[in-house]
């Protein structure tokens, strides 16, 4: 079965977290910028042409994952260590399961639609 990681991580974090995947032989994932709240509530004024802008949503990074159920805890584990700093807002990781995959270009469908030369998988012998 396939299973996808959400990481919610602050944005200084993506470089530390981006080579903890590589150093495992994660070759796939998306990293994009998003705005969000939690536990710690940062809220401030900005000054907006003129006006006061009430600010309660930081800047993060969520990095999307779909990788083999056997990869799942070696992978959170290592954005566990590159993302933590021991304050609040270090973010959350999700773990979801993911009934299909379908690579468009070639239609491979399930594990062999994530598997990439060279990754986790292939250094482990799995095969499609």
């Amino acid at each position: 079965m396939t299973k996808k990681i959400e990481a919610i991580i602050r944005e200084e974090k993506i470089d530390a977290v981006k080579h903890a995947l590589f150093d495992l032989g994660i070759m796939g994932f998306n990293i994009s910028s998003v705005r969000g709240r939690g536990r710690e509530l940062q809220v401030r004024m900005n000054r907006h042409n003129g006006g006061s802008v009430h600010v309660d949503l930081t800047p993060r990074a969520q990095v999307n994952i779909l990788l083999s159920d056997e990869n799942v805890p070696a992978t959170v584990e290592a954005i566990l260590n590159a993302a933590y700093t021991g304050a609040d807002g270090d973010g959350l990781i999700y773990v979801y399961p993911v009934d299909e995959v379908i690579r468009i270009n070639t239609r491979e469908r399930g594990h062999a639609a994530i598997m990439y030369e060279g990754d986790i998988d292939a250094r482990h012998g799995v095969t499609a």
